[in-house]
């Protein structure tokens, strides 16, 4: 095992830009950047003895932060926060107090905000080679993108001997404030990449969050039963979707709050890869990156729409508007903690 910190020699607001990467025994390697805590490699070995980036991103750091890349922002495998996911007007109301978040997503706030965490470079306060781990550290001021409360967020990346990515976030403040935080990593377990349609796909989710037509969640808990958005048994991705606007949807798991337990398993027949997706969140967010459009991605390809998909573990998203909903909001005296795993095994 192995943890090393490497400067990018870059500087954003006067701070320093670091990969940290960490490699198992195995030979298997993540690469993070401290900037939007983006994991940017992680590369396995697939069943034909072959290393595989399973994730999408780019070769050079510098891409991450070109103009032309925020045009059709993807979040390319970034932290997600304030709050994932769609605040709907982008209002909410803390302990009586009305907040406007400036809309980033037509009427909506999404993923935090104009310039949310994905886009802030965190500081790396530790580096633990026993546990094959680091963590980053972002403060968010009171009033960052409007949000109230100045909150600390500590998050670690452990890879452990057995393929797993252990994500770790814990978070306080000093004022109630909303928190909602993912990890936004864009997957294909292909070998060639392309189009993840035939990639088998499982959610362990009997329920699903009704949208209206923004893709703001409006409350309601709706039967997977029968529709295409059963995935309970597992089938291919393309097998029920609408070819035009694939996944975008948010799962209500089936576990208990909190409890640590499998969402999602992903299964890629060429490339003999599962990846299996276990978080203590109760929403599964499932994206097949229908608004994918990058240049230059990585050995210099162009992503398009339902080359990724994502698996975005988190809160019910616009909870801080639908009380009926488990509360998203941060009190001082509470510790906000959420753990995800990302598995990644052969099938044999």
């Amino acid at each position: 095992m192995s943890v090393q910190q490497i400067s990018t020699g870059k500087f954003i607001d006067g701070e320093e830009v670091f990969a940290i990467e960490l490699t198992n025994s195995k030979g298997t390697y993540v690469k993070i950047f401290n900037y939007g805590a983006i994991i940017n490699k992680f590369i396995v070995e697939n069943i034909h003895g072959e290393k595989q980036d399973i994730v999408l991103g780019f070769d050079e750091f510098e891409q991450y932060t070109n103009p032309d890349y925020f045009v059709n922002y993807p979040y390319l495998g970034a932290v997600i926060g304030r709050y994932a996911n769609r605040i709907k007007g982008g209002k909410f109301t803390v302990d009586g107090e009305a907040y406007q978040l400036e809309l980033n997503n037509d009427d909506n706030t999404l993923h935090g905000g104009m310039v949310g965490f994905d886009r802030k470079v965190w500081e790396v306060i530790d580096l633990n080679e026993s546990q094959n781990a680091v963590t980053l550290e972002y403060e968010s001021l009171d009033g960052e993108e409007n949000f109230p409360g100045n909150l600390i967020v500590d998050l670690t990346f452990e890879l452990t001997e057995n393929d797993e990515l252990i994500l770790s976030y814990e978070a306080e403040t000093d004022a109630a404030t909303p928190i909602n935080l993912t990890h936004h990593g864009y997957f294909n377990l292909s070998p060639t990449g392309g189009t993840v349609s035939k990639h088998q796909q499982q959610i362990f989710a009997s329920n699903y969050l009704e949208q209206d037509e923004g893709y703001s969640v409006t409350g309601k808990l709706i039967p997977v039963s029968g529709t295409p958005l059963d995935f309970i048994s597992g089938k291919e991705i393309g097998k029920d979707w609408n070819e035009d606007t694939g996944y975008d949807q948010s799962f209500v798991l089936d576990k208990i709050y909190g409890d640590l337990s499998l969402a999602s398993k992903t299964i890629e027949e060429n490339s003999g890869l599962t990846l299996s997706v276990y978080t203590t969140e109760p929403i599964a967010h499932f994206y097949t990156a229908k608004y994918l459009e990058v240049k230059g991605g990585k050995g210099g390809r162009d992503y398009v729409g339902f080359d990724a998909f994502c698996v975005e573990t988190q809160h019910h998203p616009n909870a801080v508007n639908i009380p009926e909903f488990p509360t998203t909001i941060l009190q001082p005296d509470d510790l906000y903690t959420q753990t995800t795993i990302y598995k990644v095994s052969l099938n044999k």
